[in-house]
């Protein structure tokens, strides 16, 4: 028998880390994100360095990327608070940091 996770995450398009989200970006933007990463101090800071730049290479990424952003340009993109994050996530079980 083998264990298995109560919850299944299926695996992002861009792996959250420094080779993944490179990896995953245009030369130039590439370049840019290293001089970020680099100059970054290690904790927090480099953290989110990497969280925005992951972002940035999701969508990046993404097949719907046109309509994404035509949309957001439009003021059309659909959006939920974090108040409807949370409830969505207690709803299936989760819970939320600091909780």
């Amino acid at each position: 028998m083998s264990v298995q996770p109560v919850h299944h995450h299926p695996e992002p398009r861009v792996p959250r880390t420094i080779d993944g989200i490179a990896a995953a970006l245009a030369p130039a933007r590439r370049m840019e994100f290293y001089r970020q990463v680099g100059q970054a101090q290690a904790g927090e800071e480099l953290q989110q360095v990497v969280a925005t730049w992951w972002g940035e290479a999701m969508l990046d990424t993404d097949p719907q990327r046109e309509r994404i952003i035509a949309a957001a340009n439009a003021g059309t993109l659909r959006t939920v608070s974090w108040e409807q994050v949370h409830q969505r996530r207690r709803e299936r079980g989760g819970e939320m940091p600091g909780e």
